[in-house]
This record gives C-alpha cells, structure tokens and sequence, in this order.
C-alpha cells in the first residue's frame, strides 16, 4: 500500500475540467515529482489531495495511508500528516521567524486539544529541531520575515509546515525566483527532512532540479498523468521531456 494513492481524480474550477482521470501513487520516505508546462494542472492536483476548495473533486478517490480523504476539509487533511507548503509561502512578513513557527506550534497545539490528532499519534518538530534543520533561520530568528531573503522566506515556510504533523509534504514550486546558489541551498534543506523520514511530492516548473532531487516523476499534461517512472528514466527520456517539459 502506497502511502498516498490517486485513483481516476476527475477535478473542476466551476464547469471547467482541469483534473482527467489522473492516477498516481505516493511511496512512504521518497521524493516523487510532479512536473508540467504551466496550467497543466500541477498546483490543482496538490490542492485537491490537501482538501483545498477550490478545485472540486467530483470523481476518483485520494487515500492516505489507506483511508479515504477524498473531499475532506483542509484542516482535518492537516492533522492526519498533509502539510502543503505553497507557491506564495503565506509567512507572516511583519513577525520574526521565531514568532513564526510559535505561531504555527500555537496552530498545532490547538488541533491536538480539540481532540482531532490525536489518534493519528503523528508530532510536530520542536523549535529546537526545527533550527537544527534550517540553522540559518536560527541565525535569523529574530529578524521579522519580510526582511529575509527569498531563500530563506521558503526555509521558514518549510520549517512551519514541519511545526505540524507532518508525514507528507507538498511542495509547490519550492524554487520559483530563486537565485542558482539559494536553490541548492533549499535542495540541502528538503535533502535532509526527506533523510530524517518525511516523504515529499514536489511541484516545481525547474524541471533539472527536481529531476536532480527526485527518486520517482510524473509528468502531467491538460489535467492527465503522461509519464510514471523513476527520475532517472526521465532525465534520459529526451522525447519527453522536450514534448511536455521543453527541456
């Protein structure tokens, strides 16, 4: 049993059909990525896996860990290990980065008292572990995060993903407008929480970079999944990536 599975997801913004009968499965401890053109409908499928509305999923079935979540609220996905770390970062510009992830630790906190964690028996990463992960950010924990570079702003929003119960990190676009030098740096940080157990479906539209990271790829085109391999196949499937990465 996959870690998370994708069966037959047909998905819509309105009346327009974005998701196509896409199927593809997640394994426990990799990095698997998910690479397309723009609108292929990359950030759609991470968002219909960690409940996010819109997009509407009308058929197929999502299952993590062997359950259904197919339709499932945002929060109740979070607490279950799905933390989805977007494109925009949405970290808090004008509080530090300590009070950053208190806030995100405040978060998870209050999903455990209210009793809906608690069975799934999954932790957040202490403060403490946190910066051990990303030593950077405890260089700069009492800087307010709109002043940090943009490396470091996708560490933090990395790091806050962690703060929570985290099994299964979604990843979208983690290198969008970074430098070559910062990018190898947030590879460093995603390298190493993959190495510590958590498992990771990355978006990004750099395909050599993801390739570069990934144990296994999809390529997805006008909503439907058009490659399923290892990244190695992919990386010496020149047709393909041409045809639908033009790379």
């Amino acid at each position: 049993m996959s870690l998370l599975e994708l069966e037959s997801i047909n998905a819509y913004y309105g009346e327009s059909h974005i998701i196509r009968d896409l199927s593809m499965n997640v394994e426990e401890g990799e990095i698997c990525t998910l690479l397309g053109r723009n609108g292929a409908g990359k950030t759609t499928t991470l968002r219909c896996i960690a409940g996010a509305t819109p997009p509407a999923v009308r058929a197929g079935h999502i299952r993590f860990k062997g359950n259904d979540i197919t339709g499932t609220a945002t929060e109740d996905v979070s607490v279950q290990g799905i933390s989805l770390v977007p494109e925009e970062r949405r970290i808090f510009p004008n509080l530090t980065v300590a009070e950053n992830l208190h806030l995100a630790e405040v978060v998870n906190n209050r999903s455990n008292t209210f009793g809906r964690s608690m069975s799934f028996g999954h932790t957040g990463m202490s403060t403490e572990e946190v910066y051990a992960q990303f030593p950077r950010l405890d260089e700069r924990k009492s800087q307010r995060a709109g002043t940090l570079s943009g490396g470091e702003q996708q560490m933090l929003a990395i790091a806050r993903a962690l703060k929570q119960n985290t099994d299964l990190m979604l990843l979208d676009e983690p290198y969008e407008g970074l430098a070559p030098k910062i990018i190898e740096d947030v590879e460093n940080a995603v390298k190493r929480i993959s190495d510590e157990g958590t498992t990771i479906l990355l978006v990004e539209q750099n395909a050599a970079a993801a390739i570069k990271l990934a144990d296994r790829a999809y390529v997805i085109d006008q909503g439907g999944i058009v490659f399923d391999g290892t990244a190695d196949e992919l990386r010496d499937d020149t047709e393909t990536r041409e045809r639908y990465l033009g790379v």
